[in-house]
């Protein structure tokens, strides 16, 4: 009995969480005179609504004890120079921040600059969701807006329409997603843009994000590219919000209720409703035809606090994504100035797709008290199901055709040389079911240290995680080829098909994954702020037997004391990428269980500068450069088409990835922030045992010339990527604002279909440029407004009414290829475009 009363005691401890219970922070920070920068004593500072203060020494220099957990006014005070009041974010408890403050004189009329210096944690870019809520966006998903805000991301082929993304070379399956530290998945059969729905992160639930393109820590999982740690709310009161417009709607209700004697025994939930349609905006697309695309989620995030030292935290999720679509015609025209062709097809048929995915998550988080060494630890366990039914049975006639493009020809814009007459006809019957089950313990240490003048820290992190996974495929696909009453392939002896995959896989795995990881953090004010972390992973797939162990380093460093406030970075490490159910499957439908995991070494560094600019109105800004190397291996080669990849199903190829990543945000305008960001990459690989050629020209009797090179475009190596976001309002009326989005990318490789080895990836698409453009008009603010006992809108707390004008510039942007096949083989790449321009209202509700 004692020793099954022990084991019991211990299972109990496993599946808890344990955090520090200090209740204040350290602020310390220098004070000085804006006009002559001498140092100001004697000045005073204190928390607004405490009793207590500190003032400043000879030096200018303070010391505040503050209170950690939630959000508070600092108060700077003297005799002959202007309050100051500086808003400061939650501290962790045991935490220490430098805030620097130049004080103007009374008489100057000069803004007073404030100046906060501490290490970012993570190296991440981190924003506040609330600044992305009235940003335009066609899809209304979080991922969509990423370009405009992060390091190195784009959209890739699927442009606008999709909220999947390319971050420094890699491609969508290579980024991870976490929601309160759940790890999410999306659904796998998804071929363009247009079909994909709500993606698993609510903008209106979300409290905070994160997001690093690279050199991550190891206490993230095992993917090559990304990470992308969403948190949601703790809410505090009773909120609501509701947000309708042509593509859509949303809801959120989120509150707070004391359940128990104390005020610790709380209850905390957040619910949210989605709904989105784009048959609005698929009308612009060259297919024209009957389009029902119907989107919809209900997500909840519920927590218990039964006394001060327990939580429970549920999370779940039901997303369903129907598309229907009944195509009826088709015109594109293409090539270029010398000669022009058009593509006029007209077809019979229909496409049906169902998504449905389900995903329910549970935490359990202990929380003791401990004045020294705090240790937490957190039992997670969660289960995700992806039900994905693709339905496709489209017969297309068509033709090929010059068309006339000379001016005052009497059969100008009309086809005068028919190049190719024909038949596609296209069946697939594919059903796909995963179910993912995993139960995580994670847990830290942290041994603080130091003296009075210098802080010394180890933060420990370890985790163990097991996942069982279950694959049910059925694929059922054929395609056939007619050119001119022939089918391709022709056979004299029958008809053949172009194209036959119908085969059924079944498997079931487990992993097993652990990380450990030390962070020190060493800080002595005056002089510098240092982060170090170093961890390893090692994660066992019993599928193919192998190992994988990862480890990473990063380190920030900041000076202090000076008057720049710049934070270096350097990372570097090991990225395995153990295969997924898509990486596994060849293009003929075989599972190759052998599979290795891909392998990259990441080399990132760079700088963060926090600057202000302007002399008498000074405003902040901050700049992000970032210089990175990746070395590949063991790689799967893949090729794109719109956003649907097809692996090889081999480790077939290795490659490497350079590029520099630029960044500046700030308010451009004062209390509009904006971002800027340019990205410069080359991603190239070469497949094992082929000896790649490039085209330099033809010979004398039109034979074509070529040398060989060791190196291909990878289909991610989009050259250059500039994504701009700007607000603006009007200066007597700063209720009206302008969001401006502009996208700006080099056009992807890409290849010949069924002949995309020797020569690969020889094509590119055309320079992808877009404008999206919202005007908002805050009709109503509680805080703000004027007339707040008399608005109409006075039982809301916020309300805002935007016009958004998508693709401005009505601009036809490449999203992939159709090839046409003529009698002779002739190939012709038909482009595919993405959507024109069209303008969405939108209503937005805070109550």
């Amino acid at each position: 009995m004692p020793l099954r009363l022990l084991l019991l005691c211990f299972l109990v401890w496993l599946c808890t969480g344990v955090r520090a219970q200090v209740e204040t922070a350290t602020l310390t920070g220098r004070v000085t005179d804006l006009v002559s920068e001498r140092p100001v004593d004697f000045a005073t500072i204190y928390v607004k609504g405490s009793s207590s203060a500190v003032e400043t020494g000879e030096s200018g220099r303070y010391v505040a004890t503050v209170p950690s957990g939630e959000a508070f006014v600092l108060v700077f005070s003297r005799i002959g120079y202007q309050l100051t009041e500086v808003k400061v974010e939650e501290l962790p408890a045991g935490g220490r921040k430098q805030i620097d403050v130049a004080l103007a004189p009374i008489e100057s009329g000069l803004e007073v600059i404030v100046r906060e210096s501490k290490v970012e944690k993570g190296g991440m870019i981190r924003e506040d969701p609330a600044q992305l809520r009235l940003l335009p966006s066609v899809t209304g998903n979080l991922e969509s807006i990423l370009p405009s805000i992060a390091l190195g991301v784009s959209s890739g082929a699927g442009g606008e329409l999709t909220s999947q993304y390319n971050v420094r070379g890699g491609n969508y399956d290579e980024n991870l997603v976490y929601v309160n530290d759940f790890e999410i998945y999306r659904p796998q059969l998804i071929r363009q843009g247009q079909q994909e729905g709500l993606t698993f992160a609510n903008p209106n639930l979300m409290r905070s994000l994160s997001f690093s393109s690279g050199g991550f820590e190891a206490r993230y999982g095992d993917k090559l590219s990304s990470v992308l740690d969403i948190k949601y709310k703790r809410p505090d009161s009773l909120r609501a919000s509701l947000d309708a417009s042509l593509l859509g709607g949303s809801a959120h209700v989120e509150g707070s209720k004391q359940l128990g004697r104390t005020s610790y025994q709380r209850l905390r939930f957040l619910g949210g409703v989605r709904y989105k349609t784009t048959r609005y905006i698929l009308g612009t697309l060259e297919t024209s035809g009957e389009y029902q695309p119907n989107f919809y989620d209900v997500q909840a995030y519920v927590t218990y606090d039964f006394n001060q030292t327990l939580q429970l935290g549920v999370l779940g999720n039901y997303n369903r994504s129907v598309y229907n679509f009944t195509p009826l015609q088709r015109s594109t025209a293409f090539g270029g100035f010398f000669e022009t062709l058009q593509l006029n097809a007209n077809y019979t048929g229909a496409e049906q797709d169902d998504f449905a995915t389900q995903m329910g998550g549970l935490s359990l988080t202990y929380i003791p008290e401990r004045a020294a060494n705090p240790l937490f630890l957190k039992f997670m366990t969660s289960a995700f199901r992806s039900d994905e039914d693709e339905g496709i049975s489209i017969r297309g006639r068509y033709t090929l055709g010059s068309l006339d493009i000379g001016l005052g020809s009497e059969t100008f814009g009309e086809v005068t040389d028919i190049i190719g007459a024909g038949e596609q006809q296209e069946y697939v019957r594919n059903f796909l079911d995963i179910q993912v089950y995993n139960a995580e313990l994670r847990g830290g240490l942290e041994l603080n240290g130091g003296d009075a003048v210098t802080t010394r820290a180890h933060f420990l992190q370890w985790s163990v995680k097991a996942q069982h996974e279950r694959i049910d495929d059925y694929l059922n696909e054929w395609e056939r080829l007619d050119s001119a009453g022939y089918s391709l392939p022709f056979d004299e002896d029958g008809v053949r098909l172009f194209s036959v995959l119908k085969t059924e896989n079944q498997l079931s795995s487990n992993r097993f994954s652990a990380f450990f990881q030390d962070t020190y953090t060493w800080r002595q004010d005056g002089r510098a702020d240092i982060r170090l972390s170093a961890g390893v992973r090692a994660v066992a797939w019993d599928l193919n037997g192998d190992i994988d162990i990862s480890p990473r380093a990063q380190l920030l460093y900041k000076p202090l004391g000076g008057t720049k406030d710049i934070t270096y970075k350097l990372a570097g490490g090991l990225y395995k990428q153990q295969p997924f159910y898509r990486e596994l499957r060849a293009p003929d439908g075989t599972v190759n269980t052998d599979l290795r995991s891909q392998k990259s070494f990441h080399l990132v560094g760079g700088l963060t500068s926090d600057f202000y600019y302007g002399k008498r109105n000074p405003k902040k800004f901050r700049l992000i450069t970032e210089a990175y190397y990746k070395s590949l291996w063991d790689l799967v080669s893949y090729e794109i088409e719109n956003v649907r990849i097809q692996y090889s199903g081999l480790n077939d190829a290795s490659g490497y990835v350079a590029g520099l990543d630029f960044r500046l945000n700030g308010e451009f305008v004062p209390g509009a922030d904006s971002w800027l960001n340019l990205s410069l990459l080359r991603a190239r690989e070469t497949l094992t045992g082929v000896q790649h050629e490039r085209v330099t020209g033809r010979g004398p009797e039109g034979e074509v010339l070529s040398d060989s090179v060791k190196y291909v475009p990878r289909p991610t190596d989009q050259v250059f990527q500039l994504s701009l976001f700007f607000q603006d309002y009007l200066r007597n009326n700063p209720n009206f604002r302008t969001h401006v989005n502009l996208t700006v990318g080099g056009g992807l490789p890409f290849g010949i279909q069924g002949n995309n080895t020797v020569y690969r990836n020889t094509l590119r698409f055309n320079t992808y440029h877009r404008i999206d453009i919202g005007f908002s008009w805050r009709l109503y603010d509680r805080l703000t407004s004027r007339n707040r006992a008399t608005s109409p809108l006075r039982f809301t707390r916020s309300t805002y009414l935007s016009l958004e004008v998508f693709n401005l510039m009505n601009v036809a942007n490449q999203a992939g290829n159709t090839f046409i096949k003529t009698i002779f083989e002739s190939q012709f790449a038909v482009p595919n475009r993405l959507t024109g321009r069209r303008v969405n209202l939108r209503l937005k509700v805070e109550f």
